[in-house]
């Protein structure tokens, strides 16, 4: 009996879907686009469920979602709020495209891969998120256009190196995984060890003393 139904189709479909994922990260309409046009001019296959992203009226729908999306972050202190639900909709934009291309898997593997694409989704718009921050706060704001660009630039190199490499692309994605845990983790922890290690240098606080009676 085979327990792993799971073809060199199934598992490339997975890379794929990972890749998208991690594109819808740094904008979410981007790789559903981009999944949506190489299923129309034949170059992916997709799902028989999702196979309206390649119709006409859904490519021009997720085109003008990408056009409103990409116009919205290039106005400062709006992408900051826009952050607030990016995130789950990345996420969601994540699974979606996972979905579509995740094929010839049973139900239990290809929805555990989809939930794995939303996570890869979380983690690339957590480190954009984090990026903004560090911009916002060094630059009160004005160098964020330019976060805003190298992110657009990111989600159509992403979903396009999905599509054609997608091997490198799932490599790149966990990389990436590896280096942003690590910034978290250094900016959490690292702050609680300088905390720690100037009271240390500080020394026990002072009791005061009070008048001493001289006999």
């Amino acid at each position: 009996m085979d327990f792993f139904p799971v073809t060199a189709d199934a598992l490339l479909g997975i890379a794929v879907g990972l890749g998208l994922a991690a594109a819808a990260g740094f904008r979410v309409f981007v790789p559903l686009l981009a999944a949506g046009i190489a299923a129309k001019t034949g170059v992916l296959s997709l799902s028989p469920e999702f196979s309206w992203l390649a119709s006409t009226p859904a490519l021009a729908a997720l085109g003008t979602a990408t056009l409103l999306e990409v116009g919205a972050y290039s106005v400062p202190w709006l992408d900051q709020l826009l952050d607030l639900v990016a995130t789950p909709a990345a996420m969601l934009a994540g699974m979606l495209a996972a979905a579509s291309v995740v094929v010839d898997l049973p139900p239990v593997l290809k929805w555990s891969a989809v939930l794995l694409a939303g996570g890869a989704a979380g983690v690339t718009q957590g480190a954009t998120v984090f990026t903004r921050f560090k911009s916002t706060t060094l630059t009160g704001g004005v160098g964020n256009p330019v976060v805003s660009t190298l992110e657009l630039v990111s989600a159509v190199v992403t979903s396009v190196l999905a599509i054609f490499l997608p091997l490198l692309t799932l490599v790149a994605v966990l990389l990436l995984f590896v280096f942003f845990t690590r910034r978290v983790h250094g900016v959490l922890f690292g702050r609680k060890a300088a905390r720690n290690a100037a009271s240390a240098a500080n020394g026990p606080p002072r009791i005061p003393r009070g008048p001493t009676k001289r006999g």
